[in-house]
């Protein structure tokens, strides 16, 4: 064991991670593009975008120059009572790559978690300034928006959370719109809008990321909100994981008829170089906050709220978003997930197999169901680690998202080794 993992395992406690009996972590010593290198000389494929992240690939030059470049303008600065240049023009870049006059207002926070948290509190205190306290919030079950108490909340009970739940304020769930349940679920949802006691409704839109990257329908989903429009329930898109290409185009609402009140988006955001959540809005939930009560104010913040740096990696890799280059990568890789796809299918080992954009799943038929603690999890990762394949399965489902700088050996590559896998199952 090197020094450095002996020192590791002296002082670092690591995330999702039984430490008991974990094997040893990847010793990493350099990341370039898609590829990850280790201090034992090996080399693996990071299929997964580093937990999600690093859509552009490792050590993007076009990033590190705005950061190296920023840090000897501002470092940081307090965001309250202060403003700087990189957060105004990332700011206005949001703005106008949402759909047009819709969104007026952007909050920043620090991660995808917090994001979710600062949209919950809007939407709630936006009841609470017009004297009309609605307490009540409707989720999809089996979502995940975030480890901190408010996104545990409105998230799937259970696996992470069964500790907290004491804690965590009531929701209402509806089940996951499976084909067969889609018009019985917006019956349900009608009937609890009707209440008028539903401050929001939030969705992660299109494909539920740590359920298993599973998908469904656009059509439900422009149903749902349209009912919730009609209500007069403020609609929260946690976009995430679905956002910047990942569903093949920028962000998920783009497939959709209906926007949104409030969008959160954070990883990809900076190219997932450096933390940074958003929390974007328009001027009616914004107006909502104004008044001569302070009290009445958005009380929330955080040290590195609108730090310049990570500011400047977003709007590096929103310059990145805007080369055609990019575009074309990502249709690269839904074609090449739709090709696969085709060919295994029907494969005696799959119980379903899923692709939304630049995402492929494929959900391993366990007898278990759909679990995130399946046996079959822990050997699949320690199967694709000895192929040189960084992939991490949720339970039984093996999926891809790779950064877009993969090139068509790598992804020949995954796939080989996915089939492989698949046939080597034992039944």
């Amino acid at each position: 064991m090197s020094d450095l993992l002996k020192k590791d395992k002296q002082y670092v406690w690591h995330p999702f991670t039984q430490m008991k009996n974990a094997d040893e972590p990847l010793e990493i010593i350099k990341a370039e593009k898609t590829i990850l290198y280790t201090a034992d000389g090996k080399k693996y494929i990071d299929c997964n975008s580093s937990w999600w992240v690093n859509v552009h690939g490792h050590g993007h030059p076009h990033i590190g120059k705005a950061i190296n470049e920023q840090f000897f303008k501002i470092d940081h600065v307090i965001f309250a009572g202060a403003t700087h240049p990189k957060a105004v023009e990332l700011a206005e870049r949001i703005i106008n790559i949402l759909p047009k006059n819709h969104f007026q207002k952007v909050f920043f926070s620090d991660d995808g978690s917090t994001a979710v948290e600062v949209a919950l509190k809007m939407a709630f205190q936006y009841w609470f300034n017009k004297n009309e306290p609605r307490k009540r919030i409707l989720a999809l079950d089996g979502g995940y928006h975030g480890d901190t108490f408010g996104a545990m909340a409105i998230g799937q009970r259970g696996y992470f959370n069964k500790p907290f739940e004491h804690f965590f304020f009531d929701v209402d769930l509806l089940d996951f719109p499976n084909t067969d349940k889609e018009n019985e679920l917006l019956v349900k949802a009608e009937s609890l809008f009707k209440t008028n006691e539903f401050a929001c409704v939030i969705l992660e839109p299109i494909i539920q990321g740590s359920a298993g990257m599973k998908t469904y329908s656009i059509k439900w989903l422009n149903k749902l909100v349209k009912l919730a429009q009609k209500h007069d329930v403020l609609i929260i898109f946690d976009e995430v994981m679905t956002a910047w290409g990942r569903t093949g185009k920028l962000f998920a609402m783009n497939h959709c008829e209906i926007v949104p009140d409030i969008v959160c988006l954070s990883k990809g955001l900076t190219g997932g170089v450096l933390p940074l959540g958003l929390t974007v809005t328009h001027n009616k939930i914004y107006n909502a906050f104004l008044s001569d009560e302070k009290s009445k104010a958005l009380l929330h913040g955080h040290s590195f709220t609108g730090n310049p740096i990570v500011c400047a990696a977003a709007c590096a890799s929103l310059d990145l978003f805007e080369k055609d280059e990019t575009w074309k990568k990502i249709e690269f890789i839904c074609n090449k997930n739709t090709e696969f796809l085709q060919k295994i299918k029907n494969h005696k080992s799959i119980k379903e197999v899923r692709k939304c954009g630049t995402i492929l799943a494929i959900e391993i038929n366990t007898g278990e169901g759909n679990s995130y603690f399946s046996t079959i999890r822990d050997e699949a990762y320690k199967y694709f680690l000895g192929k040189g394949l960084l992939i991490r399965p949720l339970g039984n489902v093996i999926f891809i998202n790779p950064p877009y700088s993969i090139t068509e050996n790598e992804i020949n590559k995954i796939y080989i080794e996915i089939l492989q896998f698949l046939e080597n199952i034992k039944k």
